[in-house]
């Protein structure tokens, strides 16, 4: 597991999306499978309620929250992004409810059966369909099985408690071999206030929104306006500076709900308050950011990429995510090879204008830093030292290009042989 990187004003709590009052969650085990299930199908092969990895999520709060969601990029949009869009048009909500193992995308009747999700655990919690965030993922373009789900929303429903958030994050891993929540607290108003997340995210994912599933709630109280613009700027800094593999989800959202429960004065204007809530959604989507690429397909490294001395910030982040994307430089830190020319390499084909003769490039880790480049030249340095820095869990690409005050951080993994066969066999 990466270490946390604090974020000052923001103390660490336990909890994730439970760790703000007012919140509940629940996960459990309804028994989705890859291959559709109908109503016709023999009971012995309709395994709702068998042992097996959750696969169904609820976070509810007991109160009306405000709310604002970002969506992917991808034109092809799963039928659950649909859904959510019309129920969050008014900047409200007061639960989630999500599947994993199968993302409800490109079916023809997804869209009934995303709206029907909403209805059920509406019914369950005594809510309207239109309070109900909704969202899936898992294998595209097969039929998602409404039985399974609808035989354990009452009881998904019943279970909802205030450490729920446990068995909640586990529902929503796919690939993911670690669940990834984390929760600060920090000051509004004289008010102590929470922000907690979890986040599911390990293959197909690249910069473009948000490459993930990603749930928050707060009990600070904020208008859905200025959340909205809150996660906007910190999307931008977080989840849209993570690459694993250059692919872009159908079904890529991230949601914030504020119940307001700890009690602060409304946050209504880009006050210190608002700076304070936004430092602390920096701080919970930045660890969850690096957790996911840590945690890519087959990924045994972090790779942290920081470039600086660029003309603006928009040319650092071209640079860096030019790093961090090369599949030879990824597939160079899994093997420990200092070859610092696949940087060179990648800095150069990035769109973006540069002076090579200006750039500085060093490796570091816990085991120590080393220049491997200046000047835009291959130095002469340690390949011993170099292999033992790049043996550590987390790899830092340190990036000078000499040109300004523009800069950036980026987090990407290696590319390992296991990428590959996690994904040859998906479906199987």
């Amino acid at each position: 597991m990466v270490k946390r990187k604090a974020v000052e004003g923001c103390t660490f709590v336990e909890g994730g999306v439970c760790a703000a009052k007012g919140f509940l969650a629940n996960g459990v085990h309804c028994g989705l499978a890859h291959k559709a299930l109908t109503a016709e199908t023999p009971k012995e092969d309709h395994p709702v309620g068998t042992p097996g990895k959750n696969d169904l999520a609820m976070i509810f709060s007991k109160t009306p929250c405000a709310a604002a969601a970002m969506y992917t990029t991808n034109k092809v949009q799963a039928a659950p992004i649909q859904v959510t869009k019309r129920h969050l048009r008014n900047g409200r909500a007061q639960a989630v409810i999500v599947n994993s193992v199968n993302a409800n995308a490109c079916n023809a009747d997804g869209i009934t059966k995303a709206e029907k999700m909403c209805e059920l655990a509406a019914d369950a919690l005594q809510l309207e369909p239109e309070d109900i965030i909704v969202a899936s993922t898992g294998v595209i373009g097969q039929t998602l099985p409404l039985e399974p789900i609808a035989a354990a929303v009452p009881g998904l429903a019943e279970g909802l408690n205030e450490k729920g958030n446990t068995e909640a994050v586990k529902a929503i891993m796919t690939t993911d071999t670690q669940p990834k929540e984390i929760a600060v607290q920090f000051t509004a108003g004289g008010k102590v206030c929470t922000l907690g997340g979890m986040l599911k995210g390990s293959g197909m994912i690249h910069p473009n929104m948000a490459t993930t599933l990603t749930f928050v709630t707060t009990d600070c109280a904020i208008e859905a306006a200025l959340i909205q613009q809150a996660l906007r700027e910190v999307v931008a800094l977080t989840l849209n500076h993570v690459s694993v593999d250059g692919d872009t989800s159908t079904n890529d959202m991230v949601c914030v709900l504020a119940n307001g429960a700890a009690g602060n004065p409304l946050i209504t204007k880009e006050t210190a308050d608002y700076e304070m809530f936004r430092d602390a959604l920096y701080a919970v989507l930045m660890n969850l950011a690096r957790r996911m690429a840590r945690d890519g397909e087959g990924a045994t490294k972090l790779i942290e990429c920081f470039c600086e001395g660029a003309d603006t910030d928009e040319t650092a982040v071209i640079v860096a995510k030019s790093v961090i994307t090369s599949s030879l430089f990824k597939a160079a830190v899994f093997g420990e090879d200092a070859n610092c020319g696949r940087i060179l390499c990648a800095i150069g084909y990035a769109p973006a204008d540069l002076d090579v003769s200006q750039v500085d490039v060093s490796l570091g880790s816990e085991k120590g830093t080393i220049p491997v480049c200046r000047k835009g030249l291959v130095l002469d340095f340690s390949e011993e030292k170099a292999k033992e820095i790049l043996g550590e869990e987390e790899i830092l690409v340190h990036i000078s290009l000499g040109n300004g005050g523009g800069n950036a951080v980026v987090w990407g993994c290696d590319l390992t042989y296991d990428y590959v066969r996690i994904n040859g066999d998906y479906r199987s």
